[in-house]
């Protein structure tokens, strides 16, 4: 069975991020003279090493993120150094929901035909609600946490790094772990030398570290 992948999608990052550090950075030494066009990544990569993470404050990233569940974003507004623009159960329509399916409910038959009958009985249980002139907002209630919901996260790349040490661990949920190794992916492009110490060490489970060791 093909479970629903999530689709991650950068909608703004700072222009020219690693200069922009760089030059922040720099302003703590008035070491401005030393900036070139090659200075930014070994500068940013020191700074790391050094624990100077402040300067990474000043660069930010926007990220849609579609397929994934409500389970999946209680997780992720948790992160407060953020900010989040989610799909409203209050206003938008839920009667034909769309739904996430647990990689260890789906490779168990039986667990399975449970599963689709829960999320079955709750979509007909919101659709009878709503009949019956029940508000959204108190229909809502019957909802599951597998049900598929859109948001829109911004953070600065200091944030990002931290959210990538928490949720990219083994003992994370695999939903979040998903997720964020597709945004890893993606600031390691845009950003390698900051995000350039992370290594993907299992690609299957989504499971990456940092190679810088902690103190």
């Amino acid at each position: 069975m093909e479970i629903v992948k999530p689709d991650v999608e950068l909608l703004a990052v700072t222009p020219d991020a690693e200069k922009v550090i760089e030059s922040a950075g720099r302003t703590c030494y008035l070491s401005f003279e030393r900036m070139d066009d090659g200075t930014a990544g070994d500068f940013i990569r020191k700074s790391i090493l050094r624990n100077h993470l402040s300067i990474l404050e000043h660069a930010c990233a926007t990220f849609r993120i579609k397929g994934a569940s409500r389970a999946f974003t209680h997780q992720l507004v948790r992160h407060r150094v953020a900010s989040f623009s989610q799909q409203s159960q209050r206003y938008v329509k839920e009667d034909e929901f769309d739904f996430i399916v647990p990689p260890s409910i789906g490779s168990n038959d039986e667990a399975h035909r449970l599963y689709l009958e829960c999320m079955e009985k709750c979509r007909e249980t919101y659709a009878s609600l709503r009949k019956l002139n029940i508000l959204k907002e108190d229909a809502r209630f019957v909802l599951p946490n597998a049900l598929e919901s859109e948001i829109v996260f911004s953070a600065n790349f200091r944030e990002l790094r931290h959210v990538f040490e928490l949720r990219l661990e083994p003992h994370a949920q695999w939903e979040i772990r998903r997720v964020c190794v597709d945004m890893l992916r993606i600031m390691q492009k845009e950003a390698p030398a900051v995000f350039s110490d992370f290594e993907i060490i299992d690609a299957d489970k989504w499971i990456a570290k940092s190679s810088i060791k902690k103190d």
